[in-house]
């Protein structure tokens, strides 16, 4: 569990997904068994645009491009938490993402979205672009604690102690820098990120892959846009991914108000975002 003892550093766990009642939009049965599911071991390869739509064109090495290649389980796989128990609702995905969840209750919903990002830059070698802020401000960057350098916690208080660990950019490494971030981020800090980052004309109708609805709080949750489609009237449709919580695989959710939708959204369609386990107001949509 987050360390309960810092007050503000453990702001994120106290901030989790983890809605009220109200807030958890129940899927139609019929979702589950009438929506056909392709084999596809990719997000590109298994969800095939609705009808009349064409997927929006990614450059090579984007963002948007990693995120359509994700490599997914097997089709049918359920969704395992941390501890290798399966999630309560297997009602929730249409897809589940093939990435590590790790062996600790670290990785939930903001955190699953910084993971991703970290592991499109790290394919990239832009290490020096992989950096989050904790809840307290305090900024860390992967690159320097690939040089060896770690952070030191204690009560409100971050620093860095240098040359603590030999240089090491390996995966591995990747791994347990991400861990004290999800430790010590989180919804707060990630939408304080988000919003610094997000165009100030970002519009209504402009999504694109990459994208995350984001709402902190207490509760609080984050999804990513892992693929969207134009039509030719204007329509666009998107696909989702999350983590929640307890932490838990990553997986790409179902439409629970258009079963024949399967897992494709429709922008702007009603007045809020309504998913398996949360609505986000449209507005709640941020850009890296």
């Amino acid at each position: 569990m987050r360390p309960a003892h810092l007050l503000v550093l453990a702001l994120p766990w106290m901030l989790a997904c983890d809605p009220s009642p109200a807030q958890l939009p129940h899927l139609a049965a019929a979702s589950v068994t009438t929506t056909p599911i392709d084999t596809g071991r990719t997000i590109g390869a298994r969800f095939a645009p609705p009808a009349g739509f064409v997927r929006v064109p990614v450059a090579a090495g984007s963002f948007g491009a990693y995120l359509r290649a994700l490599p997914l389980k097997p089709a049918g796989s359920p969704v395992h938490l941390f501890n290798g128990e399966l999630k309560g609702r297997q009602d929730v995905h249409a897809a589940v993402v093939d990435l590590s969840v790790g062996t600790s209750d670290l990785q939930q919903c903001a955190d699953a979205v910084m993971r991703l990002r970290a592991e499109h830059l790290y394919a990239q070698q832009a290490f020096d672009r992989i950096t989050f802020h904790f809840t307290n401000g305090f900024e860390a960057g992967f690159q320097r604690w690939a040089k060896g350098d770690r952070i030191k916690v204690n009560g409100n208080r971050a620093d860095w102690k240098l040359r603590e660990m030999p240089v090491s950019f390996t995966h591995e490494n990747l791994l347990s820098y991400l861990k004290i971030v999800f430790t010590y981020a989180g919804s707060l800090s990630l939408q304080k990120e988000l919003d610094k980052s997000t165009p100030p004309d970002l519009g209504a109708t402009d999504l694109q892959p990459g994208d995350v609805f984001i709402r902190s709080g207490s509760p609080g949750h984050a999804m990513i846009v892992v693929d969207a489609a134009h039509h030719p009237d204007g329509r666009t449709a998107f696909l989702l991914a999350q983590s929640y919580m307890p932490a838990q695989e990553i997986h790409v959710v179902r439409n629970p108000d258009n079963p024949e939708l399967g897992a494709w959204f429709m922008l702007n369609d009603g007045s809020e975002l309504r998913t398996p386990e949360w609505t986000f107001r449209w507005s709640d949509r941020r850009r890296w």
